[in-house]
């Protein structure tokens, strides 16, 4: 006569446990990444209204990736140049809007001052995406390596140096209000004016 064993059950209720905490615990470690876009503010109504065709710096990129700036075709290694020029040009020689710190050649015919100047940046359908992100790296870098100089100037501190001790140290809120005031200070002598807006001068 055979005896009927039973076989034993698994117990499945710890497991639902274990694959709970698991659960959690990939939640809680496992960051996720955010697409970050190109951060750009466009002029407003009122500043697209004064502007004067000197203040404004043309840069144009086709679909053969060609760059076509203040209608001469150039190289992208010397766009940084050109943009330094027109934004440290300082046009005015005299009087309301001179720029006691720009360092540029002073012609009439270009940029009044930093403050008025607008790098403008079109491009069409079929541009190549990387090209692209190269033109604004070097629209960016122009006002970087003012900005740097300006720092260095007043402060004996690079900006970008600027920037990563507010972004990065662990300062007294004191400290933090006095490198903001700083960052400020030499954002307004370069304020970024870079549009992708169509804009008609006068």
């Amino acid at each position: 006569m055979s005896k009927n064993r039973e076989l034993p059950e698994v117990n499945a209720g710890s497991m639902a446990d274990i694959a709970f905490l698991l659960l959690i615990f990939f939640l809680v470690t496992t960051t996720i990444e955010t697409d970050a876009g190109l951060n750009r503010m466009l002029p407003s109504g009122s500043d697209r209204a004064d502007v004067k065709e000197k203040n404004l710096f043309r840069v144009s990129l086709n679909s053969n990736d060609e760059l076509l700036v203040e209608d001469e075709l150039i190289e992208i290694q010397d766009l940084r140049e050109k943009a330094i020029a027109f934004l440290d040009n300082g046009g005015i020689a005299e009087g309301d809007g001179y720029c006691s710190y720009c360092k540029g050649e002073r012609d009439a015919k270009s940029s009044d001052n930093p403050q008025k100047a607008i790098l403008s940046l079109s491009n069409t359908r079929g541009t190549n995406y990387g090209v692209y992100v190269a033109v604004q790296n070097e629209l960016v870098g122009a006002y970087n390596e003012l900005r740097d100089r300006e720092a260095l100037r007043l402060y004996n501190i690079l900006y970008t140096d600027l920037l990563t001790a507010y972004n990065t140290s662990e300062l007294l809120n004191a400290d933090k209000r006095v490198l903001k005031e700083q960052i400020e200070t030499v954002r307004n002598l370069f304020p970024q004016k870079l549009s992708e807006a169509e804009i008609t001068a006068n």
